[in-house]
């Protein structure tokens, strides 16, 4: 075995370094929620309703105590925890699924949401699904007509366009 054969398929990360660094994350992300939502105020005024930072706050509060809870489970040293969670390999199957996704994020500000879900759909149908291009482009296309007249036409509801929706006067 070559030596990038064994470093393909070494151990990367533990489920217990996961557990944590997830747990981690959240609880961040948690703290920097809750800070905004007590700024926008989180109390219910009568014959008013909530204020703006009322539902996210204890959205995130039931976030932060399940984060809480899996730190705590995490943090022993356990033969479940040591486990390996992902390999080489599996951080690039990983890459696989996401830095497409990331990418239809960021097009979606430039050709708009319809246009950059048809191609990612189409993409992940020939490339991972292995489709034939025809089945690919009618499917992707079909769902992303579907999506525009239920959310355009349909629900009056505006979602991010490009040049090709403005092209037809949306």
């Amino acid at each position: 075995m070559s030596s990038n054969e064994e470093a393909e398929g070494r151990p990367l990360f533990s489920y217990r370094t996961l557990d944590i660094a997830v747990a981690l994350f959240f609880l961040v992300v948690c703290a920097i929620v809750m800070t905004d939502s007590l700024r926008l105020g989180i109390a219910w005024k009568p014959n008013v309703g909530p204020q703006p930072g009322l539902f996210p706050f204890y959205i995130v509060l039931a976030m932060g105590i399940a984060s809480l809870v899996n730190l705590a489970h995490a943090l022993p040293h356990t033969e479940a925890g040591a486990q390996t969670a992902t390999s080489v390999p599996g951080i690039k199957r990983m890459a696989a699924i996401f830095v497409p996704a990331v990418i239809f994020v960021l097009a979606t500000n430039y050709i708009g949401i319809y246009v950059s879900a048809a191609i990612y759909i189409g993409a992940f149908m020939v490339f991972f699904g292995k489709f034939p291009v025809w089945k690919a482009l009618t499917i992707s296309l079909s769902i992303a007509i579907v999506n525009f007249m239920m959310f355009e036409v349909w629900f009056l509801v505006p979602l991010p366009k490009g040049p090709l929706e403005t092209a037809l006067g949306y």
